[in-house]
């Protein structure tokens, strides 16, 4: 089975992970919990044993695109290796990081992963130590993306994204009646999968809020859908 689900933070929004394992005794390591960025286990290299044990403590292996909120400096130090068709880094063997521009096929569906986004509160951090510019995506990183689309005629079964296409910020939960989220570069660069990949369902975390924007787009925190 494959599951999706919002950001963690390291620690911080970890717990659903706990809850969701304990209500659900029948998984294994062969299936996969997706995070939708800002996975943040991988941040400090003193504590990274630590940071990482309760995640390998889980029954099922954890899948994770890189959000804005986290350490890239230390993400780089994992050599680049393949898994089920696109780029990883090995965290550990349960603990992947699927990264940007990839397409992976897992359990027969196909998966474009990319991470990756703005740091609205980068004003209060210290590039380095707690930024790091490499959070931006870039449009080289797009191009790579539809090179490995294009082995799959710009079809995938599933988007996992952490941030979303600019169209998304006008549906809700994203807009409501008095607000709307800012756009960031990101947001047009993804949208250019909006407008040339045919998907079956787009799921991405970022803005701390769960629903349903349309029939085939979904944002997620808190929530954990199964996919597969």
């Amino acid at each position: 089975m494959i599951f999706v689900t919002g950001d963690t933070h390291g620690q911080h929004d970890f717990g659903k992970l706990a809850v969701f394992a304990e209500q659900h005794g029948e998984l294994t390591k062969d299936d996969y919990m997706m995070i939708a960025g800002d996975f943040g286990a991988v941040w400090d290299k003193e504590t990274l044993e630590e940071d990482l044990k309760p995640y390998s403590d889980l029954p099922f292996t954890v899948l994770f695109v890189d959000g804005n909120h986290e350490n890239f400096d230390l993400l780089d130090s994992y050599p680049v290796e393949q898994w089920h068709g696109g780029k990883v880094h090995f965290i550990r063997p349960d603990i992947i990081h699927l990264m940007r521009g990839q397409v992976y096929e897992i359990e027969g569906k196909t998966f474009l992963t990319f991470g990756g986004a703005t740091s609205i509160d980068r004003y209060l951090r210290k590039e380095g130590i707690s930024w790091w510019s490499k959070e931006k995506p870039s449009y080289e990183e797009l191009d790579e993306a539809f090179a490995n689309l294009g082995r799959y005629g710009d079809k995938v079964d599933f988007i996992i994204t952490h941030s979303c296409d600019e169209k998304a910020l006008y549906y809700p939960p994203l807009r409501t009646r008095t607000t709307m989220m800012s756009a960031y570069p990101e947001n047009k660069l993804l949208s250019n999968f909006e407008d040339k990949v045919t998907y079956g369902h787009w799921y991405f975390g970022h803005y701390h809020v769960d629903g349903d924007l349309t029939d085939k787009k979904t944002v997620l925190y808190e929530e954990i859908r199964r996919i597969v």
